[in-house]
């Protein structure tokens, strides 16, 4: 006879029972499956934090694909070799939507040979040395950026801005520090 032995800690057990005794034990069928599906998934999200961590501060903004003009303005200011250095940097990073709200021609005059100094300096402004996590951000003020002044730290709430601009998604690892993805390309004064 098999009896279904439920409230068990997260997985329902089949027990063969036998002239009154336990004879032996198996996980439900449906239970295992759900099981295996867990541990699958599981697996594959600490797969892909793994190897994203594996990746430098480049090589992630170029996977995740959200970050293609922050990538040719990298390109253009001569920053990929050092942004792929040991580092660690701290990496507050405008999305492509991001970089949409400055006025219209904007980008494209930052990424002429011309305007590298003024690029460089704007791209460096949205670098921290160190690996600063979200959990350290919050306790700032201000953050010195590898351009030399101070980008404003501030929380309100559950909310974080680095001078007008929204931290939307943080603590994004990589081989050579850390990306926050920010709403707003960040200017120094």
């Amino acid at each position: 006879m098999r009896t279904m032995i439920s409230g068990m800690t997260a997985a329902a057990v089949v027990a063969t029972v036998m002239a009154g005794g336990l004879v032996g034990a198996d996980e439900c069928p449906i239970a295992k499956q759900q099981r295996l599906a867990r541990e699958a998934a599981a697996g594959h999200v600490q797969t892909v934090a793994f190897k994203a961590a594996e990746a430098d501060i480049v090589d992630t903004a170029v996977a995740a694909g959200d970050f293609t003009t922050l990538v040719a303005a990298v390109k253009a200011a001569g920053l990929v070799e050092t942004l792929k250095s040991e580092g660690p940097f701290t990496v507050f990073a405008p999305t492509d939507a991001a970089f949409a709200k400055l006025p219209e021609g904007t980008v494209e005059t930052l990424l002429k040979p011309e305007n590298k100094e003024k690029l460089v300096g704007i791209l460096t402004y949205h670098v921290v040395p160190g690996k600063v996590m979200a959990a350290d951000v919050v306790k700032l003020s201000e953050a010195k950026t590898v351009q030399g002044k101070a980008a404003k730290i501030t929380v309100d709430g559950g909310t974080v801005k680095v001078d007008d601009a929204t931290v939307v998604k943080a603590d994004i690892p990589c081989s050579n520090g850390v990306i926050h993805v920010i709403d707003a390309v960040i200017l120094p004064e």
